[in-house]
């Protein structure tokens, strides 16, 4: 697995629930939204068993609607419990970038980022 790959496993949970938390969404969308946001190693594949962990979570809640093209869709939105654990995602993300880019940039007379 390579380095980015790893790093990004991590962040799938919180990077779900924000997309979703942007509107009502389903799984192809949600890689093709990942992929405009620079997530291009992210697959459909990976996406579904985080997204069944959000679900079981109760982070998401599921409709099955039909399909203009094929069979029905399973959509994504974001619960009550979901905006929340958003929330604390976003606390713990810019505590732990703002760190991290920290120590990138100490005794670095380039600019890392």
């Amino acid at each position: 697995m390579s380095t980015t790959s790893q790093m990004l496993k991590g962040l799938l949970d919180g990077s779900l629930l924000a997309l979703i938390a942007k509107g009502e969404t389903y799984g192809y969308e949600i890689t093709e939204k990942l992929k405009e946001h620079h997530f291009a190693v992210v697959s459909e594949g990976s996406i579904y068993p985080v997204l069944m962990r959000l679900q079981k979570n109760n982070y998401v809640t599921t409709v099955l609607r039909k399909s203009p093209s094929g069979p029905k869709r399973k959509y994504y939105s974001i619960t009550k419990e979901g905006k929340e654990e958003l929330e604390r995602f976003k606390k713990h993300w810019n505590k732990l970038s703002s760190g991290v880019f920290s120590l990138l940039k100490e005794g670095d007379d380039e600019d890392v980022i």
